[in-house]
């Protein structure tokens, strides 16, 4: 995208916010006056609010500018390494230990943490993908069938129960 174009988006993005919250100044202005006062005067005092809203935000939103681009180094080919644009296998690299007094590490480099290796092996967020925990289709459908028999025997206490307090509800209306 070229720098004219994106000036152009990034102008026309700040317009369309200025728009939108002196509508809402606007708005907010003729809610709180049309009571009190004539509707042709609130509606002035309305659109005065959104062209000082507009006009404030339209300057405010101007008067920021983005920070200067940093050149990104140039990427080499070249200093990709051997295997992978040759066929000769790469050395397998060592795995350096984390140690967080090293000076040359950076404080704000993030640092990438296997959490689930940490875990007790009685969590649910292991046992949620351990095949070995999930029950077999079998088990699956006994469970099910034992909830469905269950819920039905309950319904129909429960229907029962309803229709007999609907019964001394109506007697004690009369």
């Amino acid at each position: 995208m070229e720098a004219g174009s994106a000036i152009r988006i990034e102008k026309g993005l700040d317009r369309s916010a200025s728009v939108l919250f002196g509508a809402a100044a606007a708005y907010a202005c003729w809610a709180w006056l049309s009571p009190t006062l004539e509707r042709l005067t609130a509606t002035a005092a309305a659109g005065a609010i959104f062209a000082a809203a507009y006009s404030v935000t339209v300057r405010a939103l101007g008067a920021v500018q983005p920070k200067k681009a940093r050149r990104l180094r140039v990427f080499d080919v070249r200093e990709v390494g051997p295997g992978i644009l040759t066929e000769e296998p790469a050395a397998e690299p060592e795995e350096p230990a984390f140690d967080p007094e090293d000076p040359e590490i950076d404080a704000d480099a993030l640092v990438l943490d296997d959490i689930l290796a940490k875990l007790a092996p009685d969590s649910r967020v292991v046992r949620l993908f351990d095949k070995d925990a999930m029950p077999t289709p079998a088990q699956l459908r006994a469970r099910i069938e034992d909830h469905l028999d269950m819920g039905a025997s309950d319904s129909a206490d429960a229907s029962q129960a309803l229709h007999e307090a609907l019964a001394e509800l109506r007697r004690s209306l009369r």
